[in-house]
């Protein structure tokens, strides 16, 4: 059974997208091309379906690409059985009914001809032009018999970056994934399930963060299908059972019509059914479905202003639902996305879900960045609508994820953590804009934190971060930002420091987890965060024989002290040996010793040298309630106990109690006691301990 026959049905599609008869494609395609006077039979609806957003359209090279696809593909098809040039001719089809523009349609019906024919990417270049070779080259998949299971993740991330410099390359990836899907139905069920997971990690996010949303809900709708068998039939059957439930709707559009045509407000109401997954997850928000909540209003205008208009009338002569509006014309969403969502109540208590637009706002919402035709056509210039004399080119398509992708990718140089890393970073589904102190804006995914903002602003120079101040305070770097703050890293000095392990916890993009992941790899002894300045090592003995103040047993053995739980003297401490013969010392309750030891890692016989109390590093956390001076208080009766503050990170109250953590420098390790029982007695500190890993700010 094909895709086509398994497909949700007219109910769950958006309009815009109509099925292709691949039968009588096959039958026209059979037919070969027409005469030079006319376009071939086959791709008159293609021609049709251009034309109606590009009247003055030149059909010519769309025949001349025909001509040469259909040649090139004569003889192959499709495991469905019709002739394959059907394949290339529907994903064209899509992409004309978007409204892409000549150069993006030429390169559809020829996107496969290099992949699986003769023909050449330099034949294609000399035939027509740069751009469509471009675009051809980006979407052709690499070989199996030359990268063998990396194909697909390398193939992915070759499109991505030709979608860097031209995102039409992705428009025909999503056009080509939607007609695979629908046909999908002739292959086995084992691949395609595979196809589909694919399918849902990678293609539906792109296709919503390229706003295509038209692409975006039938790719949707068909991997439910396949993946979620049984709650798709359930929704099936929950449109069918309410077939008649638009029939509410009608009524509440016919009651919007009248209010705006009294309020002289022009305007298109449409009912716009809900789509497959929609239903589904109505279902699982609200329980039991209503009639009107089986499709949405659509309101089209011709301004901005007049969305606004509508929205006034709306919640004036009805009863609005406050919590269901939402502003995406003055806030539009990373992906161009804008509309006016808001809810309006009837007097039966049923309630209808509007959303408001202009005509423009639309065809944006639902083809995206197709909706733009050639995003890198020059500017014109200001008066005379020629070109920019600079070449300037508008280029909305390249936002801050699309900017992330191809930055991390470059720092993902193994095909798996590429894969898994894509599909992470693509299961986010918002972004948010915060400020630099410096100046300029971060674009970074919703749930990010200091960290993130530390590795998007100075990359690999992050691995120095100490902390961060947001909105002028200083925070810890596990907190999360939000849209609008204004965010500061602070780096230290030594640029021997690194991340602890404990970062990755707060890292929510690729770049930064790659990054750290990269150096704690390249650093396996590295347990936390380094100190920000060097400290003088205590003197250990481990043996017999003695080297540069430390008796040890594999002679000439480095011995330092780990950052992450600073050991003074008389601390109880176990040791281990690291990559490099480095005997790295730890306190006995480090949970990074614990780990080591669990993992049945020999430990090294160590002890401190009677009698030595050599200066040293140690971290301090103070537990205290909130009060004014309190920091002030602390630091000068660490001051007078002999410690010199090196960093220092204050947490945000909770429940009017405050965490200070602090670290110190001390001359002599003997000094520590006292310092401990000094900052007790600050008025409000109720606790202090010793810290397991260095201050972060």
């Amino acid at each position: 059974m094909s895709a086509e026959a398994t497909s949700p049905g007219v109910h769950g599609r958006r309009r815009g997208l109509p099925r292709i008869d691949l039968r009588r494609l096959g039958r026209a395609a059979l037919l070969g091309p027409a005469s030079r006077d006319r376009l071939p039979d086959a791709i008159g609806h293609v021609a049709e379906a251009h034309r109606a957003h590009f009247p003055d359209a030149d059909m010519s090279v769309l025949h001349r690409a025909y001509v040469l696809a259909e040649a090139s593909h004569r003889g192959q098809y499709r495991k469905s059985g019709e002739p394959y040039i059907t394949h290339p001719l529907a994903v064209t089809l899509i992409l004309a009914e978007l409204g892409a523009e000549t150069t993006t349609l030429t390169a559809a019906i020829l996107h496969d001809t290099v992949e699986d024919t003769d023909v050449t990417l330099d034949q294609v270049g000399r035939e027509f032009g740069e751009e469509v070779r471009y675009l051809v080259d980006g979407v052709t998949k690499l070989e199996k018999v030359d990268y063998g299971a990396a194909a697909e993740p390398e193939t992915f991330r070759k499109m991505l970056v030709a979608t860097g410099n031209d995102v039409r390359v992705m428009s025909i990836k999503l056009a080509d994934r939607l007609h695979n899907m629908r046909t999908l139905g002739v292959m086995r069920p084992e691949k395609q399930e595979r196809i589909a997971k694919v399918t849902r990690d990678v293609l539906v996010p792109l296709a919503e963060r390229l706003g295509v949303q038209a692409i975006k809900s039938e790719l949707e709708d068909l991997v439910f299908a396949i993946l979620c068998r049984e709650d798709a039939a359930r929704a099936r059957a929950l449109i069918a059972e309410n077939a008649s439930a638009g029939d509410a709707l009608v009524s509440t559009a016919q009651d919007v019509r009248r209010v705006l045509r009294e309020a002289d407000l022009a305007a298109e109401v449409l009912v716009r059914p809900r789509h497959l997954v929609s239903v589904h997850r109505a279902r699982v928000k609200r329980g039991e479905l209503r009639p009107t909540d089986f499709g949405r209003l659509l309101v089209l205008v011709a301004e901005d202003a007049d969305c606004y208009g509508v929205l006034g009338e709306l919640h004036t002569c009805f009863t609005p639902v406050i919590s269901e509006f939402k502003d995406f014309v003055a806030a539009p969403k990373f992906n161009l996305y804008q509309s006016l969502h808001t809810a309006v109540a009837a007097p039966d208590g049923s309630v209808a879900e509007v959303l408001i637009r202009t005509h423009q706002m639309h065809k944006v919402a639902e083809a995206g960045v197709v909706a733009l035709g050639n995003p890198y056509a020059p500017v014109p210039a200001a008066g005379d609508g020629g070109d920019a004399p600079d070449g300037e080119r508008a280029d909305p398509t390249r936002p801050g994820w699309l900017s992330r992708l191809l930055e991390w990718q470059e720092s993902a140089p193994d095909p798996d953590t590429f894969w898994k890393t894509l599909r992470a970073d693509l299961a986010q589904d918002r972004e948010i804009t915060v400020f630099r102190a410096e100046g300029g804006m971060l674009g970074l995914p919703a749930g990010a934190t200091c960290v993130d903002a530390a590795y998007a602003q100075y990359g690999e120079a992050a691995h120095r971060c100490l902390g961060a101040r947001v909105n002028g305070r200083l925070v810890a770097l596990g907190t999360v930002l939000n849209d609008g703050d204004t965010v500061q890293a602070l780096l230290a000095h030594d640029t021997t420091s690194g991340p602890s392990p404990e970062w990755l916890e707060h890292a929510r993009t690729p770049s930064a987890r790659i990054a750290i992941t990269g150096w704690l790899a390249a650093h396996p002894d590295a347990a936390a965060l380094p100190d920000a300045s060097p400290r003088p090592p205590a003197a250990v003995s481990a043996g017999p024989r003695t080297t540069a103040g430390v008796v040890t047993e594999r002679p000439d053995a480095p011995v330092r002290l780990a950052g992450c739980c600073t050991p003074v003297p008389p601390d109880d401490i176990t040791a281990f040996q690291v990559r490099g013969g480095t005997v790295t010392v730890h306190r006995a309750e480090c949970p990074a010793a614990r780990r080591m030891s669990q993992s049945k890692r020999s430990p090294v016989p160590v002890s401190w040298a009677a009698g030595d109390t050599a200066g040293c590093q140690v971290t301090l956390r103070a537990e205290s309630f909130g009060r004014p001076r309190l920091m002030a208080d602390l630091t000068d009766a660490m001051s007078t106990a002999g410690a010199a503050i090196i960093s220092a990170t204050v947490e945000p109250p909770s429940r009017q109690r405050v965490r200070h953590t602090y670290t110190v420098q001390l001359a002599d390790a003997a000094l520590l006691p006292g310092l401990m029982s000094a900052m007790r007695e600050v008025p409000g500190v109720y606790d202090v301990s010793r810290a397991q890993q260095p201050a972060q700010a």
